[in-house]
């Protein structure tokens, strides 16, 4: 393997690649969906959270909240008042402020905060609003305090906002569909143009031809997955951790791509499978849309290790202990793909007609 041959080829790739419909549709058919999904539900250039505050007390958070530009606030004199905003949704999050709440934190005393929260509010808004309040405190006191927030949820409990269901849909597809398919039609067609042959009996190895489809396969899966989530303004509060976890999952589309351009002959038999397979990729995604759908059977399917880390780090506000074990099988997952590609084309001597 070398890494300047390997050069040479990614820009061959990148030079011919881009001539590719597929490139073309994998780019342009996840911002299309998603700009679509989002006129639809009304989350297209959303307005910022809305948090109802009730100040049984004079407390200083309310004027650091009315400073801050990532919330709007609404001040209420009544709970009843501020409970039947939050029911029908003129804000996503209501909470109460107990009198002596500021020298009770300053005193590093356990206080509690009641929110009252709207069932239908966005999965990224109680994020921001539980992540601002957390940030206030503590720039209130200086240190972490220990608060607790006793959450009750007002209006439809069991409804999940159909724009916050589909997310998890949308990046597999972003990330799947050029990480996969980009690969394993560049290969098809080094076949179909029998310049594979052409290519190795060039010192340039078969692992060079595949790894420089599949590094470009990576990009554009990548590059996809973090543009969709900008649209839809879902990076969370870990974006590190959700880009390591979207670069994994570039990584095993890419992957699956090459092995794909291995066993399959032409262009028909590749639609066929992505048609056929297709359901194994977005199973895990086909369960968000539906929770009444137990969880456990999403882990069957590999790209459960990518759905399961993206959403609880872009939806629920989650951290790397909510998502360590799933993301360590992920890596493995991606391990497990390397080694299985690399025996396989040992294995089959593949050739620039397909025989193997």
């Amino acid at each position: 393997m070398s890494i300047r041959r390997m050069g040479v080829l990614l820009s061959k790739e990148f030079l011919y690649g881009s001539r590719n419909y597929i490139l073309v549709f994998s780019i342009v058919g996840p911002i299309i969906i998603s700009i679509i999904i989002s006129l639809i539900f009304g989350t297209w250039l959303a307005e910022k959270p809305r948090l109802g505050i009730l100040d049984e007390g004079r407390s200083q958070l309310v004027s650091m909240f009315d400073d801050l530009n990532s919330i709007d606030n609404l001040e209420y004199n009544t709970i009843s008042d501020m409970k039947r905003a939050v029911e029908i949704g003129a804000v996503d999050i209501g909470i109460v402020i107990p009198s002596g709440f500021d020298n009770s934190v300053m005193r590093g005393e356990r206080t509690e905060i009641k929110a009252f929260i709207w069932g239908e509010s966005m999965a990224k808004s109680r994020t921001i609003i539980g992540v601002t309040i957390a940030n206030t405190v503590r720039e209130l006191t200086g240190q972490k305090s220990p608060i607790e927030i006793e959450t009750i949820t007002l209006g439809d409990k069991a409804s999940i906002p159909w724009n916050d269901r589909l997310l998890p849909f949308i990046v597999l597809m972003a990330v799947f569909l050029g990480g996969l398919m980009l690969p394993s039609t560049s290969v098809a067609t080094e076949k179909e143009k029998r310049t594979i042959q052409a290519l190795i009996v060039t010192p340039t190895s078969i692992e060079d031809i595949f790894l420089a489809k599949g590094i470009l396969g990576f990009i554009l899966s990548f590059f996809m997955g973090i543009l969709i989530l900008v649209l839809n303004k879902a990076f969370g509060t870990e974006p590190i951790l959700l880009i390591i976890v979207l670069a994994l999952g570039a990584v095993m589309a890419a992957e699956l791509g090459m092995l794909l351009g291995v066993y399959a002959k032409d262009f028909t038999t590749i639609f066929a499978i992505w048609k056929s397979a297709g359901i194994i990729l977005f199973a895990p995604a086909i369960i968000y849309l539906f929770p009444q759908i137990p969880e456990w059977i999403g882990k069957i399917f590999p790209t459960y290790y990518v759905t399961q880390p993206i959403v609880e780090l872009s939806q629920k506000g989650g951290g790397w202990a909510d998502i360590a074990t799933n993301t360590f099988i992920l890596i493995a997952i991606d391990v497990a793909l390397i080694f299985i590609l690399l025996f396989t084309l040992r294995k089959k001597q593949y050739t620039a007609t397909g025989q193997q």
